[in-house]
């Protein structure tokens, strides 16, 4: 398959996305994580809509951002947000080639490129029951992690550091 023919298609079922200034905050809802795209790896993942072939994509992203945009910086992009799980299908790297790291991309694009180098950020979202808040002064405890004082002595002791409850 060449590149020509590779049309990238980003997943929405089962995402919330929300979008700021500079970044994409998307969470899954699927495997409970959230992820932070900047502004160059939330414009690739706008644009793969299973339409755009990646040399499409580079000009897209390119015109946004008023930059040239190699291809090579798309399939960083593309290999980064398949790995998050937000492409349905996997990515690799063109058949025959090895995957770009970033630091491979900024010495093929230069110095000046390192701002628009791609990034999401990954975090694992606790669950409600993990997210709990702490017993208060007077609730019964088996340990001081459960404590808001981080105090226990059958019953958390006092309030929380630096005030009361």
């Amino acid at each position: 398959m060449t590149t020509e023919e590779i049309k990238p298609q980003a997943r929405s079922e089962g995402l919330v996305i929300q979008e700021l200034a500079d970044e994409v905050l998307v969470y899954d809802l699927q495997r409970d994580k959230a992820h932070c795209l900047n502004r160059t790896a939330a414009l690739v993942w706008q644009h793969s809509d299973g339409q755009n072939s990646i040399a499409e994509i580079a000009a897209q992203v390119g015109q946004k951002t008023g930059a040239a945009v190699d291809e090579a910086l798309v399939w960083l992009a593309l290999e980064q947000l398949s790995k998050a799980h937000l492409l349905p299908a996997i990515v690799k790297a063109e058949v025959g080639k090895k995957s770009l790291t970033r630091r491979e991309v900024i010495r093929r694009l230069g110095i000046g490129a390192a701002v628009a180098i791609p990034i999401v950020t990954s975090i694992v979202a606790p669950l409600a029951v993990q997210a709990a808040t702490c017993l208060g002064a007077g609730s019964p405890c088996s340990s001081g992690a459960e404590c808001c004082s981080g105090l226990c002595s059958g019953t958390c002791v006092g309030g929380r550091p630096g005030g009361n409850i």
